[in-house]
């Protein structure tokens, strides 16, 4: 038979994390509490602590509960003889766990030593430092959009955008943008993407001569000094930047030169599943069906697939082990693209 129990720290505890305890089962209906590890620390400075017992229960050894029940923690504390004479503290302690259907009383001797407690809390420091300053780092290389487009049609030449969204991943206020645009034409696709012409064709939706300004505001204001801007898109390269090039052509406005893109159906050929085989669809909805991320709206809708996409990318430069900097080296600019 074995016994399980909840152990939380004391909110004034000075010692800044739990330490774990077991219940290791005797003759007696509780035994006692072990913390494996404090056991192998020793000091040369004393410190008191102390931890409330919630709840315990035995178990038989094929999991079966026996009972249950509630004990009360009457007091812990540590017996600390430092190494040192004027480092030296000392305090008697007990720990008495009385139940309701009798008594078990147990005296342990805990020692910590002060200056290994400083030493978790500059490495638990250091530690969360780093990997803020890491993740500093890796934003102030790029501000990042993931974005998506919805056409009438496959041809950048003869056919308009009629849906835009984006997200910028560095997150907070207003970090997404997402609009219909008027194409000035019919819309004859729209069982693919759910956009009627009457949706579009109307007054109130802007052109894209009319989103290219607030596009350009939008994406300064949340510009970082200095880095470039990085928008990703799946199958970006021959589908969404030949649109978005040719909507700008045609405003007469230039692509700034710190645009750059990137496309992730690359990066999903490159995605090896657990047995060693690759992928059978790259497409974006075969790769949020891999990674079991649930469908957000509908769809082929702008905003939807921006989603998906923010989190697919998410976990495919987790398992292609890509930070940043990677993902800059893979990328292009404007003039990469053929007219």
């Amino acid at each position: 038979m074995r016994a399980k129990f909840l152990l939380f720290q004391d909110p004034k505890l000075s010692i800044p994390f739990v330490q774990k305890a077991k219940l290791l089962l005797q003759t007696m209906p509780l035994v006692g509490v072990w913390s494996e590890n404090l056991h192998h620390l020793r000091t040369s400075l004393g410190i008191t602590c102390s931890f409330q017992l919630l709840k315990y229960s035995t178990c038989s050894s094929v999991g079966r509960t026996l009972s249950t029940g509630r004990c009360k923690l009457h007091s812990i504390g540590a017996k600390v003889e430092g190494n040192q004479p004027q480092s030296q503290s000392e305090k008697s302690c007990d720990i008495r766990l009385e139940l309701l259907d009798g008594k078990y009383t147990r005296t342990t001797n805990i020692g910590v030593t002060k200056k290994h407690v400083d030493e978790l809390k500059a490495y638990q420091y250091y530690d969360i430092q780093k990997k803020h300053v890491e993740k500093k780092d890796s934003l102030r290389l790029a501000t990042i959009f993931v974005f998506d487009i919805e056409t009438t049609g496959f041809s950048k030449n003869t056919h308009r955008i009629i849906e835009f969204a984006l997200q910028d991943l560095g997150g907070g206020k207003n970090s997404t943008f997402q609009t219909l645009v008027n194409p000035e034409r019919y819309v004859p696709n729209a069982e693919i993407h759910g956009i009627s012409n009457h949706m579009v064709n109307r007054p109130g939706i802007p052109r894209w001569r009319d989103l290219v300004p607030m596009l350009l505001q939008y994406v300064r204001s949340r510009q970082q000094d200095g880095t470039p801007v990085l928008w990703i898109a799946h199958n970006g390269r021959r589908f969404d930047v030949p649109f978005i090039i040719k909507e700008f052509s045609r405003c007469f406005v230039e692509i700034p030169s710190d645009w750059l893109f990137l496309d992730t159906l690359p990066l999903a050929r490159q995605i090896v599943k657990p047995d060693g085989s690759k992928l059978a669809s790259s497409s974006l909805g075969a790769l949020r069906e891999y990674y079991g991320i649930p469908l957000s709206g509908s769809a082929h809708r702008a905003m939807s697939d921006v989603n998906t996409l923010s989190l697919v990318l998410q976990r495919m430069t987790f398992d292609l082990k890509l930070p940043v900097s990677g993902l800059l080296e893979r990328s292009f600019k404007a003039s990469d693209i053929p007219e």
